[in-house]
């Protein structure tokens, strides 16, 4: 990566744990719902938790970073009432610990990996079974959240094994601490290709889509949302119920996410 690659995703590690650290104490101050969400949830909870406000009778304060992340805030004591992961892992990681209310646990939503690049770049790929990544790539980089820890480089990953094309181009990765960073890297440049989420590709004009990765590449990529257990806002209840309902599905349908549960 670009020495200014490097430069970004300093920026970006310092802004998160900033942001962590502020917003947190902020939002008890405040006796609002606090939210700790993938990173790729912003755009569609943001929509989703203003719509819920009426019923909620608040809006709810949301950090977003990589559910690896936040999971690790939540078992270190930080105060969060609900957690959102972009895989079943960092949910069963913290369900292990008895830090959630299993009784709260829905799968809500699922997603898909796509291969992105600049919106200006040529780059034309067939995403399959032995495809030339390494060439597509060049002399730049392969934008991927880290494959040992957030959920897309893990979906990335197993996909990029499973096509037979790891090996190959493992030396051209530029990790990035969550996907949204990732995207980033490719938005501005600084990668010439990236593995993101669908929703990503959409939320970004920066970006466009050169492949879709097989389903069967990768395991299933399903967002679990809890209740913590040490949960304390009486609003919590009011805020997953709202979530998990129709009207939330409507705008997670719109960011191009598959709701894999809403009530009425």
């Amino acid at each position: 990566m670009t020495g200014k690659g490097f430069g970004l995703k300093a920026f970006a590690i310092g802004g998160l744990a900033a942001a962590l650290m502020a917003a947190v104490p902020a939002a008890r101050a405040d006796d609002k719902v606090v939210v700790f969400a993938a990173a790729s949830l912003k755009d569609a909870l943001d929509a989703a938790n203003k719509a819920c406000e009426p019923e909620v009778g608040e809006a709810a304060t949301i950090s977003y970073a990589a559910s690896s992340a936040l999971a690790k805030q939540i078992e270190g004591g930080a105060p969060a009432d609900v957690f959102v992961s972009a895989d079943l892992d960092w949910m069963k990681y913290l369900s292990d610990k008895k830090l959630t209310k299993p009784d709260t646990e829905v799968k809500l939503l699922g997603n898909q990996i796509v291969l992105v690049a600049p919106k200006d770049s040529k780059v034309e790929a067939k995403v399959e079974k032995g495809f030339d990544l390494a060439k597509l790539i060049g002399d730049s980089r392969l934008a991927m959240g880290d494959v040992k820890a957030v959920p897309a480089g893990k979906y990335g990953k197993a996909a990029l094994e499973s096509l037979g094309v790891w090996s190959s181009i493992e030396g051209k990765v530029a990790q990035a601490e969550n996907v949204r960073a990732a995207l980033k890297l490719v938005s501005t440049g600084e990668a010439a290709l990236g593995i993101v989420y669908a929703t990503d590709a959409h939320a970004d004009k920066g970006v466009k889509v050169v492949g879709t990765f097989p389903e069967d590449s990768h395991p299933p990529i399903i967002y679990p949302i809890a209740q913590t257990a040490d949960s304390k806002d009486k609003d919590t209840a009011a805020f997953l119920k709202c979530v998990e309902s129709a009207k939330a599905a409507a705008l997670f349908k719109e960011q191009g996410f598959t709701v894999l549960a809403a009530s009425n």
